[in-house]
């Protein structure tokens, strides 16, 4: 079953940097990826049916960075639907917090659930957006960090829990689930996984488009 999107709905997109892609700096504040073009094709599917898409993706955020602003940047909206990607800065070398407390895939669920309640309640569509991690070879450079394969093997069984946790929290909520990780997986076995994210994180426009058809296939 997909969401229908009537005119006149809000649809709010948010996260981390993957959502983000400057957004502040854009005309439409929806930033350059995936939100960006999933706005623009149905705009030109259905002119009959105009939506407002709002994007509060914040770089470097984590679960609990969106638990402290969830009220003002996503509540206060009251969203028609939410669509939520967040867990790549929930994982490896990012998987403590400011007191230097490793966070748990339990942690990050609990977060994550927290997150949800009040939307579910509040009776908005939900769509949840698998974190992932494409299996990119040699060193490769995030932020300031380069970083190898072998610690990249790390992120890799810290992250694959928290892709669990996102599955059952979809379960739970009765939430659209979008499989990225697996999605990226198939597409990486005939291209190469650079061609989707050059740094295995963060898409390439290709990577964005991939995203933006398999969000549009979950909504009528």
């Amino acid at each position: 079953m997909t969401i229908t999107l009537r005119p006149g709905s809000t649809v709010m997109f948010t996260g981390d940097s993957v959502t983000d892609c400057r957004r502040l700096e854009s005309e439409e504040g929806l930033g350059s990826g995936y939100p960006l073009r999933i706005a623009g094709e149905w705009g030109l599917r259905h002119p009959d049916r105009p939506v407002t898409w709002l994007n509060t993706g914040v770089a470097g955020d984590k679960v609990m960075d969106l638990e402290a602003r969830w009220q003002a940047d996503v509540l206060d909206a009251r969203p028609d639907v939410v669509s939520i990607l967040v867990g790549g800065n929930d994982m490896g070398w990012h998987t403590y917090d400011p007191d230097g407390h490793v966070i748990p895939a339990e942690e990050y669920a609990a977060g994550y659930d927290r997150l949800l309640a009040p939307l579910a309640e509040a009776g908005a569509g939900l769509i949840l957006i698998e974190p992932f991690l494409l299996p990119i070879r040699g060193l490769v450079e995030v932020g300031d960090a380069h970083i190898g394969e072998e610690e990249r093997k790390e992120w890799r069984a810290d992250l694959d829990p928290k892709i669990q946790a996102v599955r059952e929290l979809a379960r739970t909520y009765g939430a659209h689930l979008l499989a990225a990780d697996g999605m990226f997986a198939e597409l990486a076995a005939t291209t190469g996984p650079e061609y989707w994210a050059m740094d295995g994180v963060h898409p390439t426009p290709a990577g964005h488009a991939a995203l933006a058809a398999a969000w549009l296939r979950l909504v009528a």
